[in-house]
């Protein structure tokens, strides 16, 4: 308990808490006089000792079942009270199964476990170790779900119950049989969710403990394998890129007011004069441009499009007009809650309100709503800036939409954090939408999406 609490206190660090050593003497003093009983009062002990500032009690409650919720919640052993009878037709039904799937199912119906070398070997195969931020747990989750085979379990365990319809096993039976798996195997998804929080957390305590990258190796770490603490620093950072760029644009809607001489028109002016010129004519750049963005925040997109959230709007004083909207399975005006609070604050509110699910990211069906109901929103002036990966699930990518879109809008940018070598593949749409795209940068790290934004703005 000594080791587990001492990694505990390590990943409350890691996720930005501060704890003195004091402060840990007096978790480890507390639980000894208290004990560890009653899962209630340890888990209000730690908070009581460990947690100063209320801004960190959601880091606290996400770590907490992490490091002390166990493996999960307990499976049941379907054939312990089953009836001989049943359990003939059942035994008779898993010899149409064959090999380790046959294995699994069994498992399932005694209740057993996920060992932990099938656990460890999954987390090696998909690359957990190093995973170090909590938006990848559903990802990892659901990657080492498709290592262990649960796809063709749950056609194994179709096929089970199939089977022993045919056999004329009591419709009752057949069906609580089935809800007892269901259980069963949704007891083996969340050992896997908490096995991968796990991972992450105590990721995340080895990275705390590593000395502290400089600023221009976090400029350059891809944001899916920033750490919290290391995200952090970063928008603080942006802040003052912020103010660079800024500065940048000032300067150069400075200079587009001044002018540049216009040849042309001079000419034109100064034809009575024998095409002497003695009227000049300036040519004037307005260089605010009118953005509307349009970002997925589904699981895998949700770091990059903080920052690029982020960035925009702190630049809001150099920019004419800026529209947002966030999508995962539909679209959402989110340009009130930028207008209404600080970038921090509206960035948060945005991510906790679109919660993303299991592969329902649809941009296809996005892009109706959108045009639909929002349309107003492009014109021609109107810079149009999709940030995301271009996967959809295999929805229709809706390219008539794009193409409408393409002729309403000034120009159309696509920020993504997957290299071109990635296009296309599986269920991604990027060569769809492609020939209806003016330019496309990917944008991997903050050093990617800084220059990203500073060209558009450059180029209005």
């Amino acid at each position: 308990m000594e080791q587990r609490l001492i990694d505990f206190i390590t990943g409350l660090r890691a996720g930005g808490v501060r704890i003195s050593l004091a402060e840990s003497a007096d978790a480890w003093r507390a639980l000894q006089l208290m004990g560890v009983q009653d899962r209630a009062h340890f888990h209000q002990l730690l908070a009581a000792t460990l947690i100063k500032d209320p801004a960190d009690i959601p880091i606290f409650t996400r770590l907490f079942p992490i490091y002390f919720g166990g493996d999960g919640p307990p499976s049941a052993d379907l054939t312990q009270d089953m009836p001989e009878e049943t359990q003939e037709l059942v035994r008779q039904a898993l010899e149409h199964l064959r090999g380790r799937l046959r294995d699994m199912v069994e498992r399932l119906l005694r209740g057993d476990r996920l060992r932990p070398d099938e656990l460890r070997q999954a987390g090696q195969k998909t690359g957990l170790d190093k995973a170090s931020h909590p938006y990848q747990q559903r990802w990892f989750t659901r990657r080492m779900l498709e290592q262990l085979g649960f796809s063709q379990l749950l056609d194994q365990i179709e096929a089970l119950l199939a089977q022993l319809d045919k056999m004329g096993m009591d419709p009752v039976e057949a069906q609580m049989l089935a809800q007892g798996i269901q259980e069963n195997v949704d007891a083996w998804r969340e050992q896997v969710a908490n096995y991968v929080g796990g991972q992450i957390a105590r990721n995340q305590a080895e990275e705390h403990q590593q000395p502290r990258p400089t600023m221009d190796d976090l400029m350059e770490r891809p944001f899916q394998a920033l750490s919290e603490v290391e995200a952090e620093t970063l928008r603080e950072q942006l802040r003052r890129l912020a103010a660079h760029l800024r500065a940048r644009a000032a300067l150069r809607h400075k200079r587009g007011k001044q002018g540049m001489l216009d040849i042309k028109d001079t000419m034109r002016a100064n034809l009575r004069y024998g095409g002497v010129p003695l009227e000049m004519r300036w040519k004037k750049r307005h260089l605010k441009p009118r953005l509307c963005l349009i970002c997925d925040v589904s699981t895998s997109m949700r770091p990059v499009v903080e920052f690029m959230l982020r960035l925009i709007y702190e630049l809001q004083d150099q920019v004419g007009q800026a529209r947002s909207f966030a999508f995962i399975d539909d679209i959402h005006d989110i340009s009130a809650d930028f207008m209404e609070h600080r970038p921090d604050v509206a960035v948060n509110d945005v991510l906790a309100r679109l919660q993303p699910g299991y592969y329902n990211t649809s941009l296809g069906n996005s892009l109706d709503t959108f045009a639909r109901d929002h349309l107003s929103a492009v014109d021609r002036r109107t810079t149009l800036i999709f940030v995301g990966d271009g996967r959809n699930n295999y929805n229709d990518p809706r390219a008539d939409l794009m193409l409408m879109l393409k002729r309403r809008a000034r120009r159309i940018l696509w920020l993504t954090p997957e290299p071109q070598a990635m296009w296309g593949t599986g269920d991604s749409d990027m060569l769809v939408y492609l020939p209806y795209l003016d330019q496309v940068e990917h944008v991997q790290n903050l050093s990617d999406l800084v220059r990203a934004v500073d060209h558009m703005l450059a180029r209005p």
